[in-house]
């Protein structure tokens, strides 16, 4: 009697809705709430999936999308219509470029008064298809459970990115007898793909020929979990190999095979290329000379059929998941018994470069001067982040010479700007990476290094972070503007001149702006810092302290910049 009870009980849309996406397996659902869609929230929570109220749609979209990357299964972002989901496009469109997988559910108006200009009425599912794989408005309450099955199907098959569900105010609230809602079981993990063993045999050929052979590690075999497959291959080979800015800590950035400290020679002189997870986008300059030898053969290895053959004709294309693609690699070199010789002129090059671009950068931490530079804080940084910490980082110099900087040793530990190359990410990425830290593993440390510009976006998520007492360390670089500022003095001279909006620079901030105070004002710890000594004893006590959120605010030099590059860091496709 009581499972007919249950039958015939009346269950509204969000309910239905928040249990559909629980019955998938979505654990998280970062979100804003308002009309039509507070109620679909609260269902959530009741349904066991832990909903963390975000300040902005964007940082919530952000957020959702960094867990799909960090668990394999989609987080879902919870907005509502008009301008929420608008705001969330930033998001989902941050999670193609990315293939991470993001389910976004999004309030609209109700279906009785579309064309009649609704409150916030917009083409919402049309709008979506630019930005997602796969957007939908149920057709009726009993068919929202297969629709969620459906998106949280495609966020993740093939090429993972982002997916929209539909809901009209007057679904939310709408009821339906249970016994009519259609239950639909979790959907399989994504199928798994081999490469054709034919061209398996043609790889081991080439890469036999390899006379300066190197292995690009990409963020699509950190995805694939590939890591303990491509640490043998290492091992088997002795290649020389570089990760992507996220392919970090796929193998440690300590291992003896890592070239990143000499990135440009190994892309400019490598005869044949592996890119396992990797695209041949601006970040790896389109695989084509001057930063590419004009003969180089590269060997692609991707999940995405489209992707094989992009800007390059490879020597060879293998199409599958990353991990079994390389388990089949292993088997097959692991037959011949063949390793790359350690002591060949390919070698010493990359090893004579990598000792002087170290010098380099070591000469440039260690300069005692204040303001410190970008070097200095990074080496200091270094010297106390635990080794299983994730980075999260975005900005312009502050990523790009953090990345090269501050070391990973584990897979997905390392969060950034992405392709996309998005400034708003970094406390949206670093809230998600906190939840599910202290669902995983609880003394794991999420350390956010920010630029000051990059702060500025998603800044707000302070309130957020120190709502959900989440012990994130964020570390804000700051040098009063965007790429470089004005120091107080030649500030103050410049609002003498005449009004800032005609003699300010556009890519200067107010100097010494205190963020550390906002960390302070919503109760978390904050830090003022302006030498080595200062970064250090805030850092320390940071780590020291598992559960207050701080926020350091490091002064460097305003003018203080990367050190001199081979080529500058955009490659312009007229080349």
């Amino acid at each position: 009697p009581s499972q007919r009870r249950r039958e015939m009980e009346e269950i509204t849309g969000a309910q239905i809705i928040a249990e559909a996406l629980r019955a998938q397996n979505v654990e998280y659902m970062f979100g804003i709430v308002g009309v039509p869609v507070i109620e679909v929230a609260m269902a959530a929570q009741a349904a066991g999936i832990k909903y963390i109220g975000m300040r902005n749609e964007q940082a919530a979209c952000y957020a959702a999308s960094a867990v799909g990357y960090l668990t394999g299964r989609p987080g879902a972002c919870l907005v509502v219509s008009g301008p929420g989901l608008i705001h969330a496009l930033g998001g989902m469109a941050n999670a193609n470029m990315n293939c991470w997988p993001v389910v976004v559910v999004g309030g609209s108006s109700d279906q009785n008064q579309e064309t009649m200009g609704a409150f916030q009425e917009f083409p919402q599912v049309e709008a979506c298809r630019l930005y997602s794989k796969f957007s939908a408005r149920p057709s009726s309450l009993e068919a929202i459970p297969a629709v969620v099955e459906k998106a949280v199907r495609c966020s993740t098959y093939g090429r993972p990115g982002a997916c929209y569900i539909d809901i009209p105010g007057d679904m939310v609230n709408g009821r339906v007898e249970r016994a009519k809602v259609r239950v639909v079981p979790c959907c399989l993990p994504p199928p798994v793909s081999l490469a054709e063993p034919q061209a398996i045999s043609q790889v081991v050929a080439v890469l036999q020929q390899a006379k300066r052979p190197l292995l690009i590690i990409g963020k699509g075999a950190a995805y694939a979990h590939a890591e303990s497959n491509i640490q043998n291959l290492l091992d088997l080979t002795g290649f020389p190999f570089l990760p992507t800015p996220m392919g970090k800590g796929v193998v440690p950035d300590s291992h003896p095979n890592c070239v990143a400290a000499a990135r440009s020679r190994a892309l400019q002189q490598a005869d044949v290329i592996l890119l396992l997870g990797a695209r041949l986008n601006w970040m790896l300059h389109f695989g084509v000379p001057p930063r590419f030898h004009p003969n180089v053969k590269f060997i692609q290895v991707d999940l995405c059929a489209e992707e094989l053959g992009n800007n390059v004709r490879p020597a060879v294309a293998l199409l599958g998941d990353v991990n079994s693609v390389v388990e089949q690699l292993l088997s097959a070199l692991k037959q011949n018994m063949w390793k790359y010789p350690s002591d060949t002129e390919w070698w010493s090059m990359l090893k004579e470069k990598i000792q002087s671009n170290e010098q380099t950068t070591k000469e440039l931490a260690l300069q005692s001067s204040v303001p410190m530079n970008y070097y200095t804080v990074f080496h200091h940084v270094r010297e106390l982040l635990p080794k299983d910490c994730v980075i999260v980082s975005e900005g312009a110099n502050t990523m790009d010479i953090g990345r090269t900087m501050l070391h990973n040793y584990l897979p997905r530990h390392r969060l950034d700007a992405g392709t996309f190359g998005t400034m708003g990410v970094g406390l949206g990425f670093a809230i998600a990476a906190a939840v599910v830290a202290r669902e995983e593993d609880p003394a794991k440390r999420v350390v956010c290094v920010e630029g000051d510009s990059a702060f500025g976006f998603s800044g707000m998520e302070v309130e957020t972070i120190c709502r959900y007492n989440l012990p994130i360390i964020i570390i804000v670089v700051n040098n009063n503007g965007i790429y470089s500022g004005l120091d107080k003095d030649t500030w103050k001279e410049m609002e003498k001149i005449g009004d800032l909006t005609s003699v300010a620079p556009p890519v200067s901030l107010l100097p010494e702006a205190r963020y550390e105070q906002v960390m302070a004002a919503f109760g978390g710890r904050g830090f003022f810092v302006q030498t080595p000594a200062e970064l250090q004893e805030a850092l320390r006590k940071c780590l020291a302290d598992p559960e207050k959120p701080c926020l350091i605010n490091v002064m460097i030099d305003p003018a203080s910049d990367r050190k001199q590059q081979d080529f500058p860091w955009l490659t312009r496709s007229n080349l």
